[in-house]
């Protein structure tokens, strides 16, 4: 279900609308002279979002590597893990 408020509501009903978004973990639609305006959301709802786009671009970018030819073999990767791993033990 979609929540669409003007945008009056939130400078007269910001505790509402503040609890609206953490009860649904839906964003609030803001509309202005009856048009759409702004969008918020509570910060956890924001940083799921956030997190399952960085997913997404990573997912893509993995796939289109795939698709390019662009991977490593197992050992390649393992290799790649232990020099890593050795580089940061020595930098300590």
């Amino acid at each position: 279900m979609m929540n669409i408020k003007p945008s009056a509501a939130i400078r007269k009903n910001y505790n509402e609308i503040s609890a609206l978004c953490k009860r649904t973990k839906e964003p609030v639609y803001l509309t202005k002279n009856g048009e759409g305006d702004l969008v918020v959301m509570d910060l956890e709802t924001f940083a799921r979002r956030e997190s399952m786009f960085q997913l997404r671009e990573t997912l893509l970018q993995s796939e289109a590597d795939i698709r390019s030819g662009r991977v490593h073999t197992v050992e390649e990767t393992a290799e790649a893990m232990r020099r890593a791993v050795a580089e940061a033990a020595d930098a300590k």
